[in-house]
């Protein structure tokens, strides 16, 4: 309106202007009209040249998810409603109108600044509700860290999108939005795709066979002697079980003389055990989880996983075969596209601790993207399993003695009358592992951290009769994976039951003598002893007494009273 009455102001004045001066200010009206009105031209165009930079900038998507979405093998389709009402409504028509504008906006826009958008708004509509979808896709593909924990967060707490939405992140997200998926506790499983379909059996063969298969494959020179005895027990062991299937040893004229029927049938399930065993101990050396990778022991493992789901110690031992691998960064992309992610997912949500605890070992061993730590076999957090904005002020440790474990230890009592039931409806009245229950509970700014390994009373029941491991030599061992878990960064307090607390001594003793150990030892804050024979114990005497008898092993003899190994000197070396 401006312009417009300053152009009738400019005519007036030429019209009632002085004859002899009339050219000489009509042409001075015009040029101010020149002035004033390209100016705002120029001014309108570089203020929409801008703001259709800054739309096109915000509606951009990366168009690789998009083509990578389209190889996929998953299609969803987008619910339509039957009702043509619905469908060609006035809202309808008003929204494919204004999508329409917006995209000739910005071809024309592009045409004219020559920078061609992304061909996703070209080609496909986009509704408010998917747009969000594909922004924080992209956002969790971000060069910048807190972004990416920032998106991952925010798929985590989403509960309120459709089914295919779901999916739609499943297919198109990378490993490192998939593990932070997992490790999220919020999170939807259906972020996680089933597993895709295992290779079918050889003809003519069995789970148990393919394990001896898998077994006898890996390298069986220059190994530890235990792994030694567990890997020649299972072979030898499947060799029986499978005589027994197919014949027997000897033939006459035709017929079978089972081998069962003669020497006693191996159960089928306890072969399994010891090729699983075999296999935990051929997984701690990083050489022999490529062997297992590359002879299909993940599909094997995912199988014989799946036929056990009501076999705890089964599904434990294979849980401990993959955390092992998971330590070696390497087979990351392979144990994710096998689809142990959308399996562990599931087990952490478990309402067992131990199968949670161990699926949580492994996907901190996957998540390279929040954790340094590495948690080597033994080792497990009970808090926190999840990813966490709590910043951790300490970590407790609790230690294990003769004959205990890394949960049971630590469980409020055992009683006949309390049902499994009753224990998952009210963990407040009771619970199998109080670190993890209550302490955690009460003191979430805690890293709190289970260690296991083995004992045993007696060389009878010693799972391998070569080990002869002693207070000195677990100690050395315990140090090293519980350095590698990060223990020593922050200030530590250490709990400890029985044998445990000598090995706390022992460790915190090697610690003050190794350099790079010393931050152990200089972030030791406290120790809590709980029933630890300081100076031996008399119950240890018993058994060595009768000693051609039990056969007792190192452990309890190390226990004996006056046995300078326990403590030398008999007192607190501190």
């Amino acid at each position: 309106m401006s312009l417009a009455a300053y152009c009738v102001i400019c005519c007036r004045r030429i019209g009632t202007s002085i004859p002899p001066l009339k050219s000489i200010t009509y042409w001075r009206d015009i040029r101010n009209i020149i002035k004033f009105t390209g100016s705002l031209i120029l001014g309108g165009s570089l203020f929409l040249t801008y703001e259709i930079l800054a739309l096109k900038k915000s509606l951009t998507l990366d168009t690789q998810v998009v083509e990578r979405e389209k190889m996929k093998s998953y299609i969803y389709l987008q619910t339509v409603s039957l009702d043509k009402r619905e469908n060609y409504g006035i809202t309808y028509q008003a929204r494919k109108e204004l999508h329409k504008a917006v995209r000739n906006l910005l071809a024309t826009s592009a045409k004219i600044l020559r920078g061609p958008f992304a061909d996703t708004f070209s080609t496909v509509d986009v509704e408010d509700h998917e747009c969000a979808v594909w922004l924080l896709l992209r956002k969790s593909q971000s060069g910048d860290r807190a972004a990416r924990l920032q998106a991952v967060q925010e798929m985590s707490e989403t509960h309120h999108w459709q089914d295919y939405q779901y999916r739609i992140i499943a297919q198109a997200c990378d490993l490192r939005t998939l593990i932070g998926l997992a490790r999220s506790k919020e999170s939807d499983l259906r972020f996680f795709l089933p597993p895709p379909p295992l290779p079918s059996l050889k003809e003519d063969s069995s789970i148990e066979e393919e394990l001896r298969q898998l077994l006898a494959s890996l390298p069986q020179t220059e190994l530890d002697e235990c792994i030694q005895y567990f890997t020649s027990l299972a072979l030898s062991e499947s060799s029986q079980s499978l005589a027994a299937q197919k014949g027997g040893l000897w033939c006459f004229g035709g017929n079978g003389l089972p081998y069962a029927e003669s020497f006693g049938e191996v159960p089928s399930a306890t072969v399994e055990m010891f090729c699983l065993e075999a296999l935990v101990k051929h997984s701690e050396i990083s050489t022999h989880c490529d062997k297992i990778e590359a002879n299909g022991g993940l599909q094997l493992l995912q199988r014989l996983y799946q036929l056990h789901k009501d076999c705890p110690k089964v599904q434990r031992n294979i849980m401990r075969i993959i955390g092992n691998m998971a330590l070696n960064e390497h087979l990351h992309s392979t144990i994710v596209r096998s689809g142990w992610v959308s399996i562990l997912a599931e087990a952490m949500k478990s309402q067992r601790i131990m199968e949670a605890s161990h699926a949580a070992r492994t996907l901190a061993n996957l998540d390279r993207e929040t954790m340094q730590e590495k948690y080597q076999d033994g080792v497990y957090v009970l808090h926190p399993q999840y990813r966490t904005s709590q910043p951790i002020k300490a970590d407790v440790l609790f230690i294990h003695g003769l004959m205990g474990a890394a949960f049971k230890t630590w469980r409020q009592q055992d009683t006949e009358q309390v049902l499994t039931e009753k224990i998952l409806e009210d963990e407040g009245r009771y619970t199998t592992c109080w670190p993890k229950t209550w302490l955690a509970r009460d003191c979430p700014a805690l890293r709190i951290i289970s260690v296991e390994y083995d004992t045993s009373l007696s060389d009878w029941r010693t799972r391998c009769p070569m080990e002869r491991k002693s207070i000195a030599f677990r100690s050395n061992e315990l140090l090293r994976k519980l350095r590698a878990a990060g223990v020593g960064d922050r200030p530590v307090i250490w709990v400890s039951h029985s044998m445990g607390g000598l090995l706390v001594k022992k460790m915190l003793l090697e610690a003050s003598k190794k350099p790079e150990m010393s931050a152990v030892i200089n972030n030791t804050r406290g120790i809590i002893f709980y029933s630890v024979p300081h100076h031996g114990s008399h119950l240890a005497e018993y058994s060595v007494n009768i000693r051609y008898l039990l056969f007792p092993s190192l452990e309890v003899k190390e226990l004996s009273k006056g046995n300078v190994r326990c403590c030398p000197g008999g007192t607190w070396p501190y």
